[in-house]
């Protein structure tokens, strides 16, 4: 099989950690040839903690996928998250020397450049720096500046930023695993491009993946990413409400979660109970299901109402920034039963739940296009898309290898290679940064 039409995704969880083996097929969707999971040791809320157990995990999971795969695993592409990721606006602007001459990518890279210089708090980096709208000489609104005159270049930006030693923890690990780091992608950015389609970044949409440790917020409009945001509070804490309101172990605390919670205590009756086995010979406890959804409601609630103040300070409540796609809800505690009619009591907004399986093969598997794995679905989509750039920047270089051979003039040169040029995300630029603070501290 070609190495090169395969990527790998690693989603590093709190609870737990994904390999997915997949290429995109004939028909340009994602067929996931190998699926490995393990359970997540040394993560907390989305931060490596451990890095022993770290490493094993990633092991355990990659050697799951390679054997379902039949497929040898080297490069992956893993995503970041955690409490440590925060993000904010920022504008800045550039003066040209020259207006007469029009705008080009070299402008709009100076002016990036410009905004990663910015100060940030000590041991924090710049993840992402995502331009929203662009204002020439006071003409504001402007979508697409290249080939436009002007003398000022001004923009509004969206900027992620997370904690450096978080970042080189995961490639420490990543590298130690025996594997190369291919990308850096945020969590919430490949969970969006898995479960969301393009008219609902368009009409404007807010993306809630419920993690184990995190909840991640990615809100949409006009087909950019506007607000994005990390809550430190997960599946995980409803679970160790569960353990402590009722007294009992995690592993029967996550059991009932999953087979019998309810985001919605209305749903249930008063004399529905559920029996659960007592520790070393004692008595079995019960619990009716009434009081067990209680809990559950309480926590969900709670995060739910923070998320939709993360909402609002974006201005969903404006007309010009209103979300018309609603609220999408993905990741694992997306399976909560009646969260749906919950979030829609709380915000008023529409809800879906989000499932990856537009961009996946129509014969995938039902547990792979699950809202777990939209976040893994979303790495090995983001992995095919840099092999693809790849192989267009090889086909350019060899295009200009044989442009040259044919000693042409240089303004024909420049005429044939030009259309190719592609800027480079600031996310390679960061992976290579990664991959070189480990190769100096060996």
């Amino acid at each position: 099989m070609d190495k090169q039409n395969i990527s790998v995704g690693l989603d590093i969880g709190t609870t737990k950690i994904v390999a997915m083996i997949g290429r995109k097929n004939d028909y340009g969707k994602v067929e996931i040839l190998g699926l490995g999971k393990a359970k997540s040791m040394g993560v907390h809320r989305g931060v490596v903690n451990n890095i022993t157990q770290t490493i094993q995990s990633i092991q355990q999971a990659v050697q799951e996928a390679e054997a379902a795969a039949s497929e040898k695993i080297e490069d992956v592409t893993v995503g970041i998250a955690g409490q440590h990721i925060r993000s904010l606006q920022h504008s800045d602007y550039i003066t040209r020397p020259n207006s007469e001459i029009v705008i080009d990518e070299e402008d709009i890279d100076r002016l990036i450049n410009q905004v990663h210089k910015l100060v940030m708090l000590p041991g924090e980096e710049i993840i992402h720096v995502l331009p929203q709208e662009f204002k020439i000489d006071g003409q504001a609104e402007i979508k697409e500046p290249i080939g436009m005159y002007g003398g000022r270049l001004e923009a509004n930006f969206h900027v992620v930023v997370g904690q450096v030693s978080s970042i080189r923890n995961v490639g420490r690990c990543i590298q130690s695993a025996g594997l190369n780091l291919e990308g850096i992608t945020l969590e919430p950015l490949a969970s969006a491009n898995a479960v969301l389609s393009t008219e609902e970044k368009e009409a404007g949409v807010a993306l809630i993946d419920i993690g184990g440790g995190t909840t991640d917020l990615a809100v949409f409009k006009d087909g950019i990413i506007r607000h994005t945001a990390v809550i430190p509070f997960g599946g995980g804490v409803i679970t160790e409400d569960i353990k402590e309101g009722c007294s009992i172990i995690e592993k029967q605390a996550e059991l009932l979660k999953v087979k019998f919670g309810s985001a919605w205590p209305g749903e249930n009756k008063d004399n529905e109970i559920v029996s659960i086995p007592g520790l070393r010979g004692r008595e079995p406890k019960e619990i009716t299901l009434k009081n067990l959804s209680k809990i559950i409601h309480a926590r969900v609630v709670e995060i739910i109402e923070q998320v939709y103040v993360e909402i609002k300070n974006y201005g969903h409540e404006e007309q010009k920034k209103k979300l018309i796609g609603g609220i999408v809800l993905t990741g694992g505690g997306a399976q909560l039963k009646h969260l749906k009619q919950l979030v829609e009591y709380i915000t008023g907004m529409d809800t879906r739940i989000g499932y990856p399986n537009e961009h996946l093969a129509g014969d995938s598997d039902d547990d792979i296009a699950s809202p777990l794995f939209a976040t893994a679905v979303g790495l090995v989509m983001d992995g095919l898309k840099r092999q693809e750039r790849k192989k267009a920047e090889a086909i350019e270089e060899e295009l200009i290898e044989e442009v040259e051979e044919e000693v042409l003039p240089e303004e024909e040169i420049e005429a044939k290679t030009e259309p190719v040029k592609e800027r480079r995300s600031f996310l390679d630029k960061l992976t290579e940064r990664v991959k070189e603070f480990l190769d100096n501290a060996e």
